[in-house]
């Protein structure tokens, strides 16, 4: 299912951790879909239409993957408001962790980064008030 011009359901739903555990990320309600949709019209497709193609390695996660993966139990992935970036290479990372953070509206943008391995969140509500707040690890 196509949610924005340039992305698609499953990009949001595909996990190699739930894949490995035999956890199905694929049983999305409405309401996910149009969380989703919302972070691709409002925060993804900007970052694409910019910069070019971007990858996703986290978005939708169900409770039992959010659980396997040690997501926080609020973690904005349970409902489609969230997504991890991967970066291609850490100064581009920094492109656009500075254009996501000129959007007008977001929720959170945190720099996540892990030994060698760095990846942006972005989260985004589409029903609330969005704090604009940044974070860095």
């Amino acid at each position: 299912m196509q949610i924005s011009k340039n992305f698609c359901l499953s990009e949001f739903t595909r996990s190699d951790t739930a894949k490995r555990l035999g956890i199905n990320n694929d049983n999305v309600d409405m309401e996910v879909v149009l969380n989703l949709a919302f972070l691709c019209h409002m925060v993804l497709q900007p970052l694409r239409d910019r910069f070019g193609p971007i990858t996703i390695s986290s978005g939708f996660r169900t409770k039992a993957l959010n659980q396997a993966v040690g997501g926080a139990p609020n973690s904005q992935h349970l409902t489609g408001e969230a997504a991890d970036i991967s970066l291609p290479s850490w100064q581009e990372g920094k492109e656009y962790f500075r254009y996501l953070s000129s959007l007008p509206i977001y929720d959170q943008l945190i720099w996540e980064q892990r030994t060698t391995t760095c990846w942006i969140h972005i989260s985004i509500k589409r029903l609330g008030t969005n704090r604009r707040q940044i974070l860095s690890d």
